[in-house]
């Protein structure tokens, strides 16, 4: 018998193994006796097409000697037009050097060559590329070398005479689409000409394939081919072979022939349905199926047959149906986190023990078996043990248990849910227990605890958070309430109104950078926050923001250092209000953290080893504050992070402002790192790389200083071989100290020895004497070099005391390059560029006198206040209160009635977008070409960009900056 079965086997293997190589083989005949078919056709296509070519060039040299010894434009034009009608060209041309074009109509314009342009003019070949002519579809044009002349009246023009380099003739691609047509599956068939890169030139498409403009590109995206297979056919085409292969397009297989053609680098490329070309191997193969298929089938009966017959037999004796049952039990046991158990209540002796034992529980079934007590050996410190309370189950009483075992192979902790439960047997009674492994079912209860336990975690930070926040947010408000109130019932006290006022700004600035943290982190963690890089100025930006945080610095009674070590390069690309935003925040943290008489500092060093193109700047802010701990410095760039201790908690703060900053200079590509310790202070580096301006620096050295000397006085060593360093690019010979007596010893040697200093840089606080007494004391040697004080203070205060011991000029720290040369250049004479005057309301009134506007608010105060602080400013204001309002009004207004239009984004009935779409639609242009300004508390980008792309030409947001008002209106009314 089992040779029999050995047999059968091997046969329906054979017939497989047959039927599989026979099907290869005649796949194969098929598929070459196809390809030999479709490269003949598509052979015959190629040289029809050729032909087509060669026809025109032959046309084309043979009227350039007519064209060219003909004189009688009108004969030329004639002759033309006969051979367009004979040749079915398209068009004809005169084109000369530039690429431009003349026809025998009086046509003209421009044809894009291309790089053929000088190959045609210049080289004198003849060139075909595909072009565009204004108004026309794509055209394919033959030019060919032919220098002449030719003259022809426009209609409504004088005449038009052309001196031409070339003449060519032009189809369009359905005329060249015919050419590629063949008579046998020409229903069915498509066909294209294509660059080697795939570029389609001409097509005809069949029916149901992909719209093509690059033909690897739709193979790539609808095709069943790998990458490898369609970079190998990339360069088939690149290389010019040719070729056919089998190719699945959008469910459907294709024939894919390509061949070269005589042109260029053109390929001519054809599908066809391999259902149409193998129709008539279809039927062979499918009776080869049908056959190989039959033989299979009475193999495998037979097979099946004779093992049906030997199952059959097997089970008419009773030892193989024991044997069956207990393989399924077994099978069944194993299959299941289950150990089965029947114990015999006289000694607790097994008589049955499922064989997954071992798996679940570790110990072999023959250990089982010989001793079921060291099932007590696995379990954990519990008071009762289950074998132990077996004895005290009544007949048809269950008991139930859970215990943690430990699997006495792996050592792993697994949970056991047990029940047992006793059996009357007659002349015995026996103990069945079930030992169910749940340790999945505890790992998904505890992970579900864990989760709980991260929930009721993250609600309760939130409610810290949210905690925090009230009390940050209502002490401002509470400040904005009280002054109010207090400035209500002292109107008459103009004094004490204005300090109520003052107040209540301040506290709403403040309120307002609370509120814009919180909305910059939620952004920066939903990834909608991006860089947009423009053009900066370090000093710019470090001035502005000392003129920032001056009025903090002074309320506080701190120090300010602010300087710069070896910055070459002042001028780079960046993200100006993020860069801003990171040292401001720093700054303000150093200030709020630093106690009355204490230390603030900023240094900006650029860095050397920068790549190409980019600058290395280094940013240091310093201060001889509170400190922090080492457990919260690990922490200081989480979000919503504060330091608990009594002193910070005095301290108003979201808790964001380090993450927000931490975030931005990650986008920004940089680094940050803070040195702190508790009692002494804080410094956090920033380190970023920036893009350099490309346009020419400004020129840095002074003609009129050139070869003279300078002293730098400052108590700081790196100030002064900072200094020195610009002075040397300046032109100038340098030389410091830190001590304001030894450079008023230097002065008078200097003068003594007829060596004297032309320029003096001296720092307004040195520790010996101040730079004034400085300056006094040189003056005192008959010297009147010009003196300029360094300072990081505002020198209002000091001005005329300075400028009567003879100061020249004041430069404020941190010095910058632009600032040294400016500086030198007011010192000896030159007049210094005027600042831009503040906006005043006078001025202002001025400009906007009479200017009538739109104004369209839903919200009665803010309407209130924008009337008040515009109608200041001159303007006439009319307002609606919401969108469908505004339309209304400026549908019925005369052309001019209103100059401006101020628009809400979020009001009822109809938004500020949907308003401004509207106007835009009017009919009367003029009044839908008025301008209209967006006035939002919508302040992200892309609230902008929604601005912009509904018609709107500025964006002012809320709270209102009156300069920003003013500057955004005098821009979109083009007062500037």
């Amino acid at each position: 018998g089992i040779w029999l079965a050995i047999f059968t086997v091997v046969l329906v293997l054979s017939v497989l193994i047959v039927g599989h190589f026979y099907f290869k083989s005649i796949n194969q005949t098929i598929f070459d006796e196809s390809s030999a078919h479709l490269s003949e056709i598509y052979h015959q296509t190629n040289q029809s097409f050729s032909t087509l070519m060669d026809h025109t060039w032959k046309l084309l040299h043979s009227w350039e000697p007519y064209l060219r010894d003909t004189q009688d434009d009108a004969k030329k034009s004639q002759y033309i037009t006969q051979m367009q009608q004979e040749g079915k060209f398209t068009g004809f041309y005169f084109i000369n050097e530039n690429g431009n074009y003349l026809t025998v109509e009086g046509k003209s314009g421009y044809l894009d060559l291309k790089e053929k342009l000088d190959a045609l003019v210049v080289d004198g070949e003849d060139v075909v590329i595909f072009s565009v002519v204004p108004g026309k579809p794509e055209i394919v044009l033959f030019a060919v070398p032919a220098q002449g002349s030719f003259s022809v009246a426009a209609q409504g023009r004088d005449a038009v005479h052309f001196n031409y380099q070339a003449i060519a003739v032009s189809y369009d691609n359905d005329d060249l689409v015919l050419a590629l047509q063949h008579k046998a599956y020409e229903d069915t068939s498509g066909s294209f000409v294509v660059h080697g890169d795939g570029k389609v030139l001409v097509e005809r498409v069949p029916e149901g394939f992909p719209k093509t403009y690059n033909f690897l590109a739709t193979l790539r995206k609808h095709s069943n081919l790998s990458a490898n297979e369609l970079e190998d056919l990339h360069t088939d085409l690149l290389q010019g072979k040719s070729g056919v292969t089998n190719v699945r397009i959008e469910g459907k297989n294709y024939y894919l022939v390509y061949q070269p053609m005589a042109y260029e680098d053109w390929m001519l490329l054809g599908v066809v349905p391999t259902s149409v070309v193998n129709a008539g191997m279809n039927s062979i193969q499918l009776l080869s199926s049908l056959i190989i298929a039959s033989l299979s089938i009475v193999f495998i009966a037979a097979f099946a047959v004779y093992f049906i017959r030997r199952y059959r037999r097997s089970l008419t004796k009773k030892e193989n149906e024991l044997r069956y049952r207990d393989a399924l039990f077994s099978v069944l046991s194993n299959s299941v986190d289950d150990v089965f158990l029947m114990l015999n209540s006289e000694d607790l002796h097994a008589d049955y023990i499922s064989p997954n034992v071992e798996k679940l529980t570790g110990i072999t079934v023959q250990d089982a078996y010989a001793d079921i007590h060291v099932l007590n050996n696995l379990i954990q410190e519990y008071s009762v043990r289950v074998l132990d309370e077996l004895p005290k189950l009544q007949p048809g009483q269950q008991g139930e248990w859970d215990r943690e075992y430990i699997h006495q192979q792996t050592g792993e902790k697994h949970w056991f849910h047990v029940v047992a439960m006793t059996s009357d047997m007659g002349d015995s009674k026996k103990y069945i227990m079930v030992m169910s492994d749940r340790t999945h079912d505890k790992a998904i209860n505890q992970a579900l605890e864990e989760a709980v336990a991260a929930a009721q975690s993250a609600n309760r930070a939130k409610s810290t958070f949210l905690s925090n926040m009230s009390h940050d947010i209502r002490t401002p408000m509470n400040a904005i309430i009280g002054f109010a109130t207090l400035a209500s019932t002292n109107v008459e006290n103009a004094d004490k109104t204005k300090d109520y006022l003052a107040k209540i700004l301040s506290s709403g600035n403040h309120l307002l950078s609370l509120i814009n943290d919180v909305l910059d982190m939620s952004r920066i963690e939903s990834g909608k926050i991006h860089l947009e890089e423009t053009e900066v100025n370090l000093s710019n930006t470090l001035h502005d923001l000392k003129t920032i945080v001056s009025g903090q610095i002074s309320a506080k009674q701190l120090e300010l250092y602010m300087d710069t070590l070896d910055v070459t390069d002042e001028d780079v690309f960046c993200d100006k209000i993020r860069l801003n935003q990171v040292l401001l925040n720093l700054l303000s943290n150093a200030i709020k953290f630093t106690s009355p008489g204490g230390t603030v500092s900023v240094r900006v060093t650029q860095l050397p080893n920068a790549p190409e193109g980019k600058g290395l700047y280094e940013f240091r802010v310093k201060d001889t504050g509170i400190g922090m701990s080492p457990e919260f410095a690990q922490r200081i760039f989480d979000p919503f992070e504060r330091e608990r201790s009594s002193t910070v908690s005095r301290i108003q703060g979201t808790g964001l402002g380090m993450s927000i900053s931490k975030n931005i200079i990650d986008m920004m590509g940089g680094s940050i790192k803070v040195n702190t310790e508790q009692g002494k202070g804080t410094e956090f580096v920033v380190l970023l790389e920036m893009r350099l301006q490309s346009a020419p620096k400004r020129e840095e050295a002074i003609k009129e200083l050139a070869g003279l000397k300078a002293l730098v006085v400052d108590d700081d060593f790196n100030t002064c071989d900072s200094v020195t360093k610009m002075l040397v690019r300046v032109g100038m010979r340098s030389e410091w100290t830190v001590s304001g007596k030894e450079a008023v010893l230097r002065a008078k040697q200097s003068v003594e020895m007829n060596d004297a200093f032309h320029a003096y840089i001296i720092d307004w606080r040195l520790p010996d004497m101040n730079g004034i007494e400085v300056t006094r004391q040189i003056r005192s040697l008959g010297d009147d070099t010009p003196i300029i004080i360094l300072t990081a203070y505002d020198w209002s205060d000091i001005e005329a005391e300075a400028k009567a011991a003879g100061v020249t000029a004041f430069c404020s720290k941190p010095m910058f390059m632009s600032d040294l040369r400016e500086s030198l250049l007011q010192a000896i004479g030159h007049k210094r560029a005027e600042d831009k005057d503040a906006l005043l309301i006078s001025e202002e009134t001025k400009v906007f006198r009479g200017k009538r506007l739109l104004l369209v608010e839903d919200n009665e105060l803010n309407r209130e206040i924008a009337q008040e602080i515009l109608g200041a400013y001159g303007f006439v204001i009319d307002t609606a209160e919401n969108g469908r309002e505004a339309v209304q009004k400026m549908a019925a207004a005369r052309p001019g009635e209103f100059d401006l239009v101020l628009m809400d984004i979020q009001m009822p009935i109809m938004d500020g977008y949907e308003a401004t779409r509207r106007i835009r639609a009017l009919k009367n242009e003029a009044l839908a070409a008025t301008p209209i300004v967006a006035m939002t508390a919508n302040a992200f980008d892309e609230d902008r960009k929604a601005a912009e792309a509904c018609g709107m030409n500025g964006f002012i947001t809320k709270p209102i900056n009156i300069e920003e008002v003013i500057s955004t209106l005098r821009n979109v009314l083009g007062e500037e």
